[in-house]
Formats: structure tokens, C-alpha cells, sequence
């Protein structure tokens, strides 16, 4: 453990919240850890009302944990941690918000009833 700590800022909300808010998280940083790893962290340590999507973990094979981080789309799961500055992450542009991080991902087609 290096004693660092890295910092997240994370969007909070969906579709019972549209505008959301952004909550702060902090997590022991370690080299080479990835967002995705600091994230399993805060459901498991800090708030496991926290909503993320992931299935494969460092593999990069899924696309599940695609998001925007710090303004740029990244897949959560190879994207590492920092902990020079605080990193924002936020649910996929121009996709249904359904809470948190996650996003419909369903084509439109498939969302009709």
C-alpha cells in the first residue's frame, strides 16, 4: 500500500434525478489500478448504492464499463487511476441516463413496447 489517495468525483442520478449532482469519493491508490477496480472499491467500502455496469474486468471485451472519464469516453476497466488530481467521471453522453453511470444501451428499436 503507498498511502496515496485517489479521488473521484462521480456523477449521482438518473431518471428520477435528470440534472444529478456530483459526489466525491476517496480511495487508496495503488499503481496500476484501474478506475473500474476503484469503483468495485466504493460499492464494496463506501456507498453500494453506487450504480456501475461491468462484467469482465481487464479485459476490455464486454463494453460494459464504457464511460466518459475526465470529458473522454474510456472503458473504466483499463483506464488507470490517478491520484495527481481528482478524476470526474460521468455516464455515457447522449444516452439515457438510468442511474449513476449506467446507461440504456438497448438500440431504440428494442426500448419500444
Amino acid at each position: 500500500m503507498t498511502g496515496q489517495i485517489a479521488r473521484l468525483r462521480i456523477f449521482r442520478g438518473g431518471s428520477e434525478n435528470p440534472k444529478g449532482r456530483y459526489q466525491e469519493f476517496a480511495v487508496p491508490f495503488e499503481p496500476g489500478a484501474t478506475v473500474l477496480d476503484a469503483l468495485i472499491h466504493i460499492r464494496a467500502q463506501q456507498d453500494s448504492s453506487l450504480a456501475i455496469r461491468y462484467s469482465c474486468i481487464n479485459a476490455n471485451v464486454c463494453k460494459e464499463c464504457l464511460i466518459a472519464i475526465d470529458g473522454k469516453i474510456g472503458y473504466a476497466c483499463t483506464t488507470r487511476l490517478r491520484s495527481d488530481a481528482a478524476m470526474t467521471l460521468d455516464p455515457l453522453p447522449g444516452k439515457p441516463v438510468l442511474r449513476d453511470l449506467v446507461t440504456e444501451t438497448r438500440p431504440p428499436r428494442e426500448r419500444l413496447k
